[in-house]
């Protein structure tokens, strides 16, 4: 008695319907396609930068490193 079959999901359709429309429907199930396609293709663009990471943390590294060798620097012989 209380599960709800096709008639009461046609009801509810056709109500749906009448209160937003063909065109607006239609343009909400095309904006909802297209966030899941650039969804989908941002998961697989984060791989790519992934791989790259290693060469960035070296380069990060690298500077940072020189950086605190010139704050001693100036820490100890100040002007």
């Amino acid at each position: 008695m209380g599960a709800w079959g096709i008639g009461h999901w046609i009801v509810v359709l056709v109500i749906v319907l009448l209160v937003f429309g063909t065109k607006r429907l239609g343009s909400v199930g095309k904006d909802l396609g297209d966030a899941v396609k650039g969804f989908k293709k941002g998961m697989q663009d984060d791989d790519k930068p992934s791989a790259q990471l290693p060469n960035d943390a070296n380069r990060t590294d690298s500077t940072t490193s020189s950086t605190p060798s010139q704050s001693r620097d100036n820490e100890q012989n100040p002007r």
